[in-house]
């Protein structure tokens, strides 16, 4: 996992309206797919990272899992990259549909951007059709 800086996003993420779009249900676990899109610009895949998750091995180091903490304390979230994809990386084991807009709504505020610009798309099943 590397850092990643919101300054180095695409600007439309900030600019335009913004639909996150998970590629498969929450009930998957600890880490949700998905996309980021808008009109008019090229899809950036954007994953959710629950980075308490430890068994059967921890998903992230302690250091990770410390930044992720903190980042949440303060009202932030963590951009990492991983596998060369934008990964939000959020504090617990799994996500709600609460927890989904808390973290997007984060990110758009990372980005500059107003959340009433951004929309989720959530999949209710545990795969992709």
């Amino acid at each position: 996992m590397t850092p990643v800086d919101p300054f180095d996003l695409p600007e439309w993420l900030g600019e335009d309206d913004v639909t996150w779009a998970a590629e498969s249900g929450l009930r998957t676990g600890y880490a949700v797919p998905g996309v980021l899109t808008s009109d008019g610009h090229q899809p950036l895949p954007c994953d959710l990272l629950a980075v308490d998750e430890a068994y059967p091995v921890p998903v992230a180091d302690e250091k990770v899992r410390h930044d992720a903490h903190q980042a949440w304390r303060h009202g932030q979230v963590l951009l990492v990259g991983v596998d060369d994809r934008l990964t939000l990386a959020v504090p617990g084991t799994r996500f709600t549909a609460d927890l989904v807009l808390d973290a997007l709504g984060r990110l758009a505020k990372a980005v500059g951007a107003s959340a009433e610009h951004y929309a989720v798309l959530l999949r209710i099943g545990t795969a992709k059709p």
